[in-house]
């Protein structure tokens, strides 16, 4: 059955964990779809992971459609929250044009970076969900750094979870900011806080895949724990598929139709 906004909302009010993981394409969201996860984001993430960039910032609303129509092409069961690109939502009437692009796709729910209030009033007012996103924002940070551990920064980081809430967003992710400020946050909130770098007191948490999957490695957080390593796995099934091919060992007998 399909998560709704509600039902992750639910998991909260039940002190039960929300598990969040990036996908980008269709065999990606199958996998997440069947291992029985929570939420997939269709993250601004692609844009280092996926498309080459050095930043988010160059990911376009195109890149967001595209890679949103894919993973909602394989998903059945999981919410699926689509972020807004940088540039993309700077104007209320702007913000919600393209967050109603975004639902076209598949999304359920749509994810702008930082308080940008009348845009997120103004999306909730269309009828789309809004997860919020304070703390680390990497679409305007000048570098990836913990946020917060400054008491004026943390009570900043603290009034914008605040007002997200207030302005209607369902859920916020909490990035790249101490774990007791996550959890005072968390403790504060009627809705689900998802940490990534925000330790474990959040109601959620989310990873980017291929951090996951150790098959990114141009950047390696202190909070991305590797579960696998399948760019090395990758890496010697290509080297040894090249090595059968050049000794003429593939295609064999049992690979040959007859």
């Amino acid at each position: 059955m399909k998560k709704t906004v509600e039902f992750i909302q639910s998991m909260k009010r039940a002190s039960q964990k929300i598990a969040m993981l990036t996908a980008y394409d269709c065999p990606t969201a199958r996998v997440l779809n069947d291992a029985e996860l929570d939420v997939i984001l269709v993250g601004d993430s692609l844009g280092m992971v996926v498309l080459g960039f050095e930043d988010t910032r160059s990911v376009t609303m195109a890149d967001m459609l595209h890679h949103t129509r894919a993973v909602a092409r394989g998903n059945t069961e999981c919410l699926i929250v689509s972020d807004l690109p940088f540039g993309a939502y700077e104007s209320p009437s702007e913000a919600v044009g393209n967050a109603r692009l975004l639902r076209g796709a598949g999304a359920d729910a749509v994810k702008p970076e930082g308080k940008k209030l009348e845009s997120i009033k103004a999306i909730i007012a269309d009828g789309i969900p809004v997860m919020g996103h304070v703390g680390l924002l990497p679409q305007t940070s000048d570098s990836f750094r913990v946020h917060g551990r400054k008491p004026s920064e943390a009570a900043q980081i603290l009034s914008d979870a605040k007002a997200l809430e207030a302005a209607g967003c369902f859920a916020i992710v909490l990035e790249g900011i101490p774990a007791r400020l996550a959890k005072e946050i968390t403790a504060a909130s009627r809705i689900p806080t998802i940490g990534i770098g925000a330790g474990a007191a959040c109601d959620g948490q989310v990873l980017v895949l291929h951090d996951l999957m150790g098959f990114f490695d141009q950047f390696n957080p202190t909070f991305a724990k590797k579960y696998a390593e399948l760019g090395q796995d990758l890496k010697r099934a290509v080297t040894h598929y090249r090595s059968e091919v050049k000794q003429g060992l593939f295609p064999d007998k049992e690979h040959t139709y007859h």
